[in-house]
C-alpha cells in the first residue's frame, strides 16, 4: 500500500474532480477533508462511506483511504503534521501572543488596519463564522475566541511597519515591528539586546539597520518615540510622569528634554 509523506507543517489542497486518481494510502500527516460540493464514496479503513456536499472527514496517520467519485467533487484539504498540531515550546502561546502584541500597539488602536483584498475576503469570511455563532455565546466560546486569533494573526501582518515597507527584506520589516512593539521598554532597545534576539552580533546590527533604513538605530528609535510621545502630549490626556512611566524614562524631565530635541532640531 502507497503512504504519502508530508515534510510541510501543513498544506491547504482545494480542487475539483470528476475521478480519483490515488490508490488506497495512508500517510505520516492529518487530513481534515472538507467536501464544498459533489458526492461519492469514501473508502476509509475498508469501510464504505457515502459522502456528500458539507460533510467532513478526519483522518490520522495511519489511516488508509480512497474515494469513487459519484458527481464531480470540490475537495478541500487540510493536511497537517504531528508538529503543526503540538508543535514546541517557543511558539506554544504563539496565537496568544498575536493578540498581546495588537492590544500592546497603541498605535494602531488609533490608525485602524488597512488590508488587502485577499486578506479582507478572509477577514469577512471569518467574521461570517462569527456571526453565525453568536445564537448560542456560551456553547460557542471556545470557537468564538479561535476566530479571534485567526484575525488577530491576520491583523499582525498587516500591521504600519511591516504592509508599510513591502520594498524592505523580510527580516528589516521584523527588525521595524521589534522595535514598535518595544517603544515603551527601552532596556529591550539596546543595540546588544537587539542583536541577541536576531542572533547576531551588536556590532552588526547597527550599520545593517543604517544601511538598509538611511538613519542609525538610534536615531530611528529616537524619533520613533518622540512621535508618540507629541501624540500623547498633543490628546491632553497624559502628564509628563504618566508619559516616563508608559515609556520607560528617568522622569518627567528626561520628557521634557526629548520634546524639546523634537521642536528644535
Amino acid at each position: 500500500m502507497r503512504r504519502y509523506r508530508q515534510f510541510l507543517p501543513v498544506i491547504i489542497s482545494d480542487f475539483e474532480i470528476k475521478e480519483w486518481h490515488h490508490p488506497v494510502h495512508n500517510h505520516n500527516h492529518y487530513e481534515l477533508i472538507y467536501i464544498k460540493k459533489g458526492s461519492g464514496s469514501h473508502y476509509l479503513n475498508k469501510e464504505i462511506i457515502n459522502y456528500k456536499q458539507g460533510d467532513i472527514f478526519l483522518l490520522g496517520p495511519e489511516d488508509e483511504h480512497y474515494f469513487e467519485i459519484g458527481a464531480s467533487t470540490r475537495f478541500v484539504f487540510l493536511k497537517f503534521t504531528d508538529f503543526y498540531l503540538h508543535g514546541d515550546e517557543t511558539i506554544k502561546d504563539q496565537w496568544v501572543q498575536e493578540m498581546e502584541y495588537l492590544i500592546k500597539n497603541r498605535e494602531t488602536r488609533l490608525s485602524g488596519f488597512e488590508l488587502n483584498k485577499a486578506n479582507q475576503y478572509v477577514v469577512d469570511c471569518i467574521y461570517e463564522v462569527i456571526i453565525g455563532l453568536k445564537a448560542d455565546m456560551q456553547t460557542n466560546e471556545r470557537l468564538i475566541w479561535l476566530q479571534i486569533m485567526a484575525i488577530a494573526t491576520i491583523l499582525r501582518r498587516n500591521l504600519p511597519e511591516i504592509s508599510s515597507s513591502q520594498k524592505r527584506s523580510k527580516e528589516m520589516q521584523n527588525v521595524f515591528a521589534y522595535i514598535h512593539e518595544h517603544i515603551y521598554n527601552p532596556d529591550k532597545l539596546k543595540a546588544g539586546i537587539m542583536a541577541k534576539h536576531f542572533h547576531t552580533t551588536p556590532d552588526y546590527i547597527g550599520p545593517y539597520f543604517k544601511r538598509n533604513a538611511g538613519l542609525t538605530l538610534r536615531d530611528y528609535i529616537g524619533s520613533y518615540r518622540q512621535v508618540l510621545i507629541k501624540k500623547r502630549m498633543a490628546s491632553g490626556h497624559y502628564s509628563l510622569k504618566q508619559i516616563a512611566l508608559e515609556f520607560g524614562l528617568t522622569d518627567e524631565s528626561h520628557v521634557s528634554k526629548l520634546l524639546k530635541i523634537k521642536q528644535n532640531p
